[in-house]
């Protein structure tokens, strides 16, 4: 299966981005702990991460890929080539005119993402749920207003650098596409390591210098979109695919694109919309924004490994398919794919829920984040972990819409979700403050999951075949009892604080060593896996051709 083997070349690249990721969290826990600035650097860090997300592993995706690929797939390199162009036309003035528009109205930007930084709403906001009659516990949930002048203002100062970062991601979206849809997976999925080397060198120079550790850090990572971009459109170039710059045209392939895109920009990227939402409600609880951030790195990490590279894979290959009028082979890709993301998904989320403190003790406690800020994040990733086969679960179905060229039905299911999350956050929030936020993430985003399973298997687009429905309980099954097992472990060392960091990691290393063989053994035990057909999956695929040169 040529799925599995692009998603595991996607996958390596995303490894070492991810670990890089938490070497730079790492060093940002140490350096900003949970406090203003944190609280100022996360609201403004949000921009670039949205905005990648909705791009690159959203709606550019949803628009872009499946058009791109079915030029390709027809023979016609140069339609596609013309294709790419418009569209790089079309991003580029939508980019800069978003960006000014932006960069003048960033405060009330601010106001909307975190209204808790700015004191006078929060004080106006706390007062009137306090006389509404909430719950005892909603004092010391919120306590006092979150606000400080002065952590309103860096959250726009920050927000003002980080925003351009955006038309830098988006382009890398338009470059990566193309690779993507040429089977060219590895550069694409390698641009993102580069934001975290070029963050971690910030740190590291603000370490030795007098500069803030909060200002190298923005400008860090502004610098490495450009970096990323470069290296995108140097690898589309030598595939063939050096795009020209046009005047801006609406033919009617770039209506068609825009037609596709817009819904898929609220579809593509729900889970980060709802997080948005969270973290604006979050915004009135002190560090609740920090807490929510860390939390999110840790399970993105599996998310990034198997959801978005499985996602990022099946988009072009069902397109294809489909273009080739073979329905049977992408209904069977698609069992496949689920297969493939609930044999890693499911002992993920149950080894993350149970081992959710020594993981954020292992990898954050250090500097300005103490054990305090250690048990919160914990507490709001072992309910992130919860969710984490339906966050996976998302990526894998939307890829089915996207290629049949259906952007609205998973619009319409985000706008139910978003309304889930935003009354469920709104309810909880008062009584268990950030953790709330998490459940109501959880609870949104698996309402969008089962929407999309439904209507995709009624439409016909699925349907969970004899291998699929026979694995998947046994799949379960082996997760749980190793999560029993290292859960059980856990409690040996006693003490995590005690350890010390060098204790900690080593500790936790062996734990999730001995809970990957225990699965692996359960798993083939179970038979819920094959290893033949794992080794059978990874065989090449020839690439499609590419364009010829300009």
């Amino acid at each position: 299966m040529a799925l599995l083997r692009s998603a595991a070349a996607v996958s390596g690249m995303t490894l070492v981005s991810r670990v890089l990721g938490f070497v730079r969290d790492i060093m940002v826990a140490a350096a900003l702990g949970a406090g203003p600035v944190a609280d100022a650097f996360v609201t403004a860090f949000q921009f670039p991460n949205l905005f990648r997300r909705l791009f690159a592993e959203g709606a550019f995706n949803a628009a872009f890929v499946p058009m791109f690929s079915r030029r390709l797939g027809a023979g016609d390199a140069d339609h596609a080539r013309s294709f790419a162009e418009e569209a790089l036309s079309l991003l580029l003035a939508w980019l800069v005119g978003l960006t000014a528009l932006a960069l003048a109205a960033m405060p009330w930007v601010v106001y909307v993402l975190a209204p808790g930084f700015s004191a006078e709403i929060a004080t106006r906001v706390v007062g009137w749920l306090t006389g509404a009659g909430l719950p005892a516990s909603f004092d010391t949930v919120v306590g006092t207003p979150a606000a400080e002048d002065g952590k309103f203002a860096l959250t726009v100062a920050y927000a003002r650098v980080l925003f351009p970062y955006l038309a830098f991601v988006s382009l890398v979206a338009l470059y990566s596409g193309i690779l993507n849809a040429t089977g060219r997976f590895a550069v694409a999925a390698a641009a993102p390591i580069l934001l975290n080397v070029f963050a971690i060198a910030a740190l590291s120079f603000a370490a030795w210098s007098e500069v803030a550790a909060g200002d190298a850090l923005v400008w860090g990572v502004l610098v490495s979109g450009l970096a990323q971009l470069l290296l995108v459109v140097r690898a589309a170039g030598k595939a063939g695919y050096a795009l020209r710059l046009r005047a801006p045209r609406l033919t009617p392939d770039a209506r068609r694109f825009l037609k596709l895109m817009v819904p898929g920009v609220i579809a593509g990227g729900i889970t980060q919309i709802n997080i948005v939402v969270g973290g604006a409600i979050a915004s009135f609880q002190d560090g609740a924004r920090a807490f929510l951030y860390y939390a999110d790195r840790v399970y993105q990490f599996p998310l990034g490994l198997i959801g978005v590279a499985i996602g990022i894979v099946l988009l072009p290959d069902i397109a294809r398919r489909l273009g080739q009028g073979d329905e049977t082979g992408a209904v069977r890709i698609q069992n496949r794919a689920c297969e493939f993301a609930m044999l890693l998904t499911l002992p993920a989320a149950f080894a993350l829920a149970t081992l959710s403190l020594p993981v954020v003790r292992t990898l954050f406690e250090r500097g300005n984040f103490d054990a305090a800020d250690a048990a919160a994040t914990a507490a709001a990733l072992a309910v992130y972990a919860v969710g984490l086969p339906a966050f996976v679960l998302i990526k894998v179905f939307q890829p089915a819409y996207f290629a049949r060229e259906d952007t609205r039905t998973p619009m319409r299911y985000a706008g139910w979700s978003v309304a889930v999350n935003i009354a469920v956050s709104l309810a909880l929030f008062p009584v268990l403050g950030h953790v709330g936020i998490a459940a109501a993430t959880v609870v949104a985003s698996a309402l969008n999951a089962g929407l999309l399973l439904l209507t995709l298997t009624r439409r016909g687009g699925f349907s969970p075949d004899e291998r699929l429905k026979r694995r998947l309980p046994r799949l379960l099954l082996a997760s749980v009892l190793m999560a029993g097992a290292v859960g059980l472990a856990a409690l040996w060392p006693g003490d995590w604080g005690g350890l010390g960091g060098a204790g900690r990691a080593g500790a936790l290393a062996a734990l999730v060593a001995a809970g990957v063989g225990l699965y692996a053994g359960l798993a083939l035990l179970l038979r819920a896996a094959d290893v033949g057909e794992l080794k059978a999956s990874l065989k090449r695929r020839p690439r499609p051709p590419a364009s010829p040169s300009a």
